[in-house]
């Protein structure tokens, strides 16, 4: 956990005007992979600052940056973030502060760096990072509870729930980038008074709210990593929607867990907010007293003092009727991480605890983000408890699940006073029919 320094003073502002009151101001700087729309040019490494993005092998190229942040840039004409990601905290924190310095206001780089800005409505975006693997853990015991409570209403935890960070290891190849679409899957289905199964179109599917978190610095198999610097070890956050199909899921997914219902499409948002960006944003992390304490190697004074991180993390949709009538999206639900049961450096040193190596642009996904209340489930799922009760939207509609042509919205954002409000953007995406 770096701390805070010159670049999330509060008091910067950006040369760049269009910066004030967006997502990326000066002090979020988030790294993402695009070029421009309509052309053959290859994918390189970009920030986003305003309504612009920052082409920074541009800016290497112009001069404008030297020693350690001339090296991180370097490592920026790949096409994904994953030789930066790598490079390890500091070199990406000489690379963010020379940027910092570059688009504050009386900078004598401004014509440098000026004339490297492209506005994102021109450009493309791509996944930013290969991603290898991908875990999805389990971290919101609100969610687990409220879901637990569906099926096992007498013992909705599973008895090894408040001892570790339950996870799955997902497929990463059909990960995408936020704007696409997915298509509704097939798989085998059994309801409780089907004789047999039947293999069919989902009719339950579900978005899951959650953030992920990308691998940087690789370890080596045999390799632990303390829990004090497990954070080192990861680059930055995206917002994740691990879409689920709940009838294939309930017939599937015992003894082994989920399989056909949750690897036909994820989406990622764009943008990777980086760890450095998030320090104003630290909260303390606890549990109930009558909860278990955490073993020895998930437990440390500075994980319960600043473990947690306040992202705000909210769900919204928009029909195919909204966008015909010209509506705007609506809110179905709105949370935050710093509710998770588990924080993210557990999440990370309990992965490696067995010697599995982790490799830069793994991806772990934090599950189903949800809080105490009804209105920040993280799924339909929790919101319309099981199917029993629709939401009901202000244009008249109702869904139990979602429908073919609904899209789905995710944002995310962090605030606190005497801060500068960032966001993570947007991770967008919408389901369609199968194909015949």
């Amino acid at each position: 956990m770096a701390g805070l320094n010159e670049t999330h003073d509060p008091n910067l502002q950006c040369w760049l005007a269009a910066s004030a009151g967006s997502d990326f101001p000066i002090q979020n700087l988030p790294f993402g992979s695009f070029r421009r729309r309509g052309g053959s040019e290859a994918f390189r490494v970009g920030v986003a600052i305003g309504d612009q993005v920052l082409d920074v092998p541009a800016l290497l190229a112009a001069g404008a940056l030297d020693g350690e942040a001339a090296a991180a840039a370097r490592l920026c004409g790949n096409a994904t973030l994953n030789a930066l990601m790598a490079a390890g905290p500091a070199r990406q924190s000489a690379l963010r502060l020379a940027l910092s310095r570059g688009l504050r206001e009386g900078s004598p780089q401004q014509s440098r760096f000026s004339a490297c800005l492209i506005p994102q409505s021109l450009v493309e975006l791509a996944l930013p990072a290969q991603v290898g693997d991908f875990t999805d853990f389990y971290a919101s015991i609100h969610h687990a509870t409220r879901v637990g409570r569906l099926f096992r209403p007498d013992n909705p935890l599973m008895p090894n729930y408040q001892w570790l960070p339950v996870a799955y290891h997902g497929r990463s190849s059909s990960i995408r980038v936020s704007g696409g679409l997915a298509q509704r899957p097939r798989g085998q289905l059994k309801g409780p008074n089907d004789a047999v199964p039947r293999l069919a179109l989902s009719e339950r599917i579900d978005y899951e709210l959650e953030l992920g978190f990308h691998v940087g610095v690789p370890t080596q198999s045999g390799e632990t990593v303390p829990v004090d610097e497990a954070e080192s070890h990861l680059f930055g956050v995206s917002l994740l929607n691990d879409w689920s199909a709940r009838d294939i899921q309930a017939w599937e997914y015992q003894p082994l867990g989920p399989f056909l219902a949750k690897n036909f499409a994820t989406h990622v948002s764009p943008w990777v907010v980086t760890m450095e960006a998030l320090e104003p944003y630290r909260a303390a992390w606890d549990r109930p007293a009558d909860h278990p304490a955490p073993l020895a190697h998930l437990e440390s004074a500075a994980n319960r003092s600043r473990g947690a991180i306040d992202i705000t993390i909210e769900a919204w949709i928009q029909t195919e009727r909204m966008r015909a009538q010209g509506l705007p999206a609506e809110r179905l639900s709105r949370s935050t991480f710093a509710h998770s049961y588990w924080t993210v450096a557990q999440m990370l040193t309990h992965h490696a605890s067995n010697g599995c190596n982790l490799v830069a642009g793994d991806l772990l996904g934090t599950g189903t983000q949800s809080g105490p209340r009804l209105d920040e489930a993280g799924c339909l799922l929790e919101l319309t408890e099981g199917g029993r009760t629709p939401v009901v939207l202000a244009d008249g509609e109702s869904r139990r699940f979602v429908d073919d042509g609904d899209t789905i919205i995710f944002r995310g954002y962090c605030e606190r006073e005497g801060c500068v409000r960032i966001g993570l953007g947007e991770c967008a995406a919408t389901i369609v029919a199968a194909a015949a």
